[in-house]
């Protein structure tokens, strides 16, 4: 059913872009017969490119893992207070671009700042080809501008990583071993009175993990707070660990390993992806040097023509 649904997609997607350029061709005798103006002809083109573009944008995410919904963790890096306030201004961008597509969000685990903002925050994100759009942010995060917690007013420096994993689903069979799990339970933070405070329902998953093609070991660590019921926090602690899991596999049989590591480079400067320089209302990808004055509307989850960029250029590379 998933195959038909996919292929259905493609059909009607080819269909209505052969449609829309229909129109383009005709428009253009219709404007010599008087029919039509040339404002309404320009209207029509550019509707035909919009579906063009957009049929072009979803042909490359063709591999398998595009198609899956997303874990996406954020975490301050370099910079204390203004790095933790930067970190919950992109947990904020990211779900508002969430909202904007319809994709179905859900805080898993977060641990707030000391003075302000968060030190790091785990987001379920279900939906089709979340993981496909998003895999493009994949990286450090660096923002410039005149500090808030700064008493001097000076211009700062600070960081935040993105990590975004595929979420694996039930088509997808990933193998645990019981003997190299181990659980905690823990009572969340937050206000008081309220229940996550009074039992141990938050709780934490470690695992300890055997790379089978380096012989590397290391401890995989998962925190899920997402609700009230224990049974239920370790039920998506499991499937994060699952989706670390897959993604590790992933970086070996699609030769990602050096490329994703790239990515996860040491939270400071000179590893940034991305720089979002408010004073001089630029917001810069470096990778692609796409760029856009328009801060407000990047902040506000306006972050299509950056993924957009990423994957013309990179998806073919993967």
């Amino acid at each position: 059913m998933r195959k038909i649904k996919t292929l259905k997609m493609w059909i009607e997607k080819c269909a209505e872009v052969e449609a829309a350029v229909g129109e383009v061709e005709v428009g253009f005798d219709f404007v010599k017969e008087g029919l039509l103006t040339e404002e309404e002809l320009d209207a029509l083109y550019a509707d035909a490119i919009d579906k063009i573009e957009k049929l072009e944008l979803r042909n490359m995410l063709r591999r398998e893992e595009d198609k899956l919904s997303a874990i996406m963790k954020i975490n301050s890096g370099a910079g204390g207070t203004e790095s933790q306030d930067w970190a919950s201004m992109l947990m904020r961008m990211y779900l508002r671009w969430c909202e904007k597509h319809g994709y179905k969000t859900a805080i898993q685990h977060l641990v707030d700042g000391d003075e302000a903002g968060i030190k790091s925050v785990t987001i379920g994100i279900e939906g089709d080809f979340a993981y496909g759009y998003l895999k493009s942010e994949n990286g450090v995060h660096r923002l410039v501008r005149v500090s808030p917690y700064n008493a001097q007013g000076k211009r700062m420096t600070s960081f935040a990583s993105v990590f975004v994993s595929p979420m694996v689903d039930d088509t997808i069979e990933i193998v645990l071993d019981p003997a190299r799990i181990s659980w905690d339970t823990f009572r969340s933070s937050g206000a008081g009175g309220q229940n996550v405070n009074k039992v141990e329902s938050g709780v934490r998953v470690r695992y300890q993990f055997k790379d089978p093609y380096t012989g590397e070991e290391e401890e995989i660590l998962v925190e899920n707070t997402e609700t009230r019921d224990q049974p239920k926090n370790r039920e998506n602690a499991l499937r994060n660990l699952k989706s670390i899991l897959y993604n590790k596999e992933l970086e070996h049989r699609r030769e990602e390993q050096r490329k994703i590591e790239d990515s996860k480079k040491k939270i400071e400067w000179g590893s940034q992806i991305r720089s979002y320089v408010f004073d001089d209302r630029r917001v810069k990808d470096h990778r692609t040097n796409y760029q856009t004055s328009n801060v407000g509307a990047v902040m506000d989850g306006d972050l299509d023509n950056f993924i957009k960029a990423y994957l013309m250029e990179f998806s073919t590379d993967e």
